[in-house]
């Protein structure tokens, strides 16, 4: 008989911003395919054909952010009284696992994509809620079953952010890419709609302290002006730093004709063909647990620079995929080594194009979904064993 599971995420397609969203609906996809589970998504959100959708209940919807998932959790909890484990993503989703856990006897498995005592800047997004945030994400990870990390480093980081935890809870199973849905895709005419000429190096993510989209604007200001910046980023977490990243797009632009930033969120194809047709990819991050967008440049054959934090370094392989950049909280030498490196690579298509040739055969060859969701199934039965 298939093991019935209940996924709950605050992130479901058409409406996913982040790598944690992209992340649940590729293994949603994967396990689906297998005939030995019944998987049925429980989003945030109106309902979809293929998951069951919960508003912010009404008399929540002006509250804090934290308080309207903590009053949707509530919701999607008592709704998973006929699935045999629960298996939740972020701590917005956390709570409604730990709740469905403790009133229907189930086990609850969570997987961590990031934690909040390794991201004290969301006090500025979510103000008080912040706590609330960090307690939902404490009391559901102290009584999962099992955790999930996303990398090794993101398993290191659990274990020390919580030493209350039993080790042998807290499983590594890597993130994934989709190698067909994410693979070359050249498109001149794509280029020519959004005015990109010339060679360029590319930054896709939300805008977050986090990404260090500020740190690589910075940076760019000792690139050479011969090479152009596509920044694809929106979805500001707080005021403060879109009015930053705004202001440092602005002072590039006075002086370059190259910058161009696409705020909206892009079509697939369209994605895909700026990546592919990128020299470079950036990804300037100061805490990323694995990266996936990483790996989706990898998929279309871009060289990658990165910063040397979180599990990035078990996706880019320094001197194989592309190179790393070593962070440090000193900002000034961060972004003097950011912007020496890439100025060092774009004047080195041949080594970008070996970079690129060899991230596409490592996302294929150690990162594909189907693996992930057969290493995921192996977790749900040894809980329910």
């Amino acid at each position: 008989m298939a093991i019935r599971v209940g996924m709950v995420t605050k992130e479901w397609p058409p409406f996913v911003y982040g790598g944690a969203g992209v992340h649940v609906t590729q293994l949603a996809f994967a396990l689906r395919e297998r005939r030995d589970i019944s998987l049925e998504v429980h989003c945030f959100g109106d309902a979809r054909a293929d998951a069951v959708g919960y508003p912010t209940p009404e008399p929540f919807r002006n509250s804090n952010a934290a308080l309207q998932a903590i009053a949707t959790d509530l919701q999607i909890a008592e709704n998973l009284k006929n699935v045999d484990l629960v298996h939740t993503h972020t701590w917005y989703a956390n709570l409604a696992g730990q709740v469905a856990s403790n009133l229907y006897s189930i086990p609850h498995i969570m997987s961590a994509h990031s934690l909040e005592p390794l991201r004290p800047w969301k006090a500025e997004q979510l103000g008080g809620g912040y706590q609330l945030s960090s307690w939902a994400e404490k009391s559901a990870i102290e009584s999962a079953a099992a955790i999930i990390a996303v990398s090794n480093s993101m398993r290191n980081d659990v274990l020390a952010s919580y030493p209350s935890i039993d080790p042998t809870k807290v499983h590594t199973i890597l993130n994934g890419v989709d190698t067909q849905y994410f693979a070359p895709l050249s498109n001149p005419h794509l280029l020519e709609k959004y005015a990109i000429t010339g060679p360029y190096a590319l930054f896709v993510g939300r805008i977050t302290r986090q990404k260090g989209l500020a740190h690589l604007l910075r940076a760019w200001q000792n690139v050479p002006a011969e090479y152009g910046l596509v920044l694809a980023a929106g979805n500001p977490d707080e005021p403060a730093i879109g009015e930053e990243v705004a202001e440092l797009i602005a002072q590039l632009q006075k002086t370059r004709k190259n910058i161009w930033w696409i705020k909206e969120m892009m079509p697939h194809d369209e994605l895909q063909a700026v990546l592919t047709d990128a020299q470079l990819f950036l990804c300037p991050s100061i805490y990323e647990p694995l990266g996936i967008v990483n790996l989706e440049a990898m998929a279309c054959a871009t060289a990658v620079l990165a910063s040397a934090v979180g599990g990035i370094p078990e996706v880019v392989k320094d001197g194989v995929t592309g190179e790393l950049v070593t962070y440090t909280s000193d900002a000034p030498t961060f972004e003097n080594d950011l912007a020496e490196a890439i100025s060092r690579l774009m004047t080195q298509p041949d080594l970008l194009l070996q970079y690129g040739e060899a991230g596409r055969a490592r996302a294929v060859n150690e990162f594909g979904w189907a693996a992930i969701a057969k290493k995921t199934f192996d977790l749900y039965t040894s809980v329910l064993r």
